[in-house]
């Protein structure tokens, strides 16, 4: 299988100016870029948030907390009860992006930072125990991410893998590795979006 092009044309542009982004969203987009940092479009964000409501969830999991902007737009879409766990190895960016969260309005009980490499951390966290699992972090280890998210995610919980269509280079094979893995898995029923630079869904049967 070929991985498509990233999307591109008129459709695509409308997508990434369809909803205005808001304050807390646009603050921590400038503190993402002035550390180096590439945030998730903004129609990226917005199918996060979608999607977050759309399984009206309560627990998720985010690898690569960046700045804050995807965990901003998760937060939009969740329960109002609902905890954001964020899994990030850069202590810097998750203080930037407590600053970002707290900052748009969300407290500190829905949110549960976590410092450290996320195949060490998510090994830990419980079974079956989450709606929504969202990974835009390391290429070379989304095949690890995606053995993790089928166990943690519950019946009808949704995966997202995010920046999943790459240029070749370190990583993409993994990349392509993890595309057909989700397509084959017929514990899920998958998608591969084209939003940026591609989002591939899939819901844990």
């Amino acid at each position: 299988m070929t991985l498509p092009a990233s999307a591109s044309g008129p459709a695509a542009a409308r997508a990434e100016t369809y909803l205005a982004e808001d304050d807390g969203i646009t603050r921590a987009r400038a503190l993402s870029r002035s550390a180096g940092v590439e945030p998730v479009s903004a129609a990226a964000g917005a199918t996060l948030t979608l999607l977050a409501a759309a399984v009206s969830a309560r627990a998720v999991v985010e690898i690569g907390t960046g700045a804050g902007v995807s965990g901003l737009y998760l937060l939009r879409g969740m329960a109002a009860d609902g905890t954001l766990t964020s899994i990030d190895v850069d202590p810097e960016l998750q203080r930037a992006a407590r600053a970002s969260f707290l900052g748009a309005g969300a407290g500190p009980s829905r949110l549960r930072l976590i410092n450290g490499m996320a195949l060490e951390v998510l090994p830990r966290l419980t079974d079956g125990g989450y709606d929504l699992i969202v990974a835009d972090a390391v290429p070379a280890e989304y095949p690890g991410y995606l053995d993790e998210a089928v166990r943690l995610l519950r019946p009808g919980g949704v995966l997202v893998l995010d920046g999943i269509v790459a240029p070749d280079g370190p990583g993409s094979a993994a990349l392509q590795e993890t595309v057909d893995a989700v397509r084959d898995d017929e514990r899920l029923v998958s998608a591969l979006l084209p939003v940026a630079d591609g989002m591939l869904c899939a819901v844990r049967r």
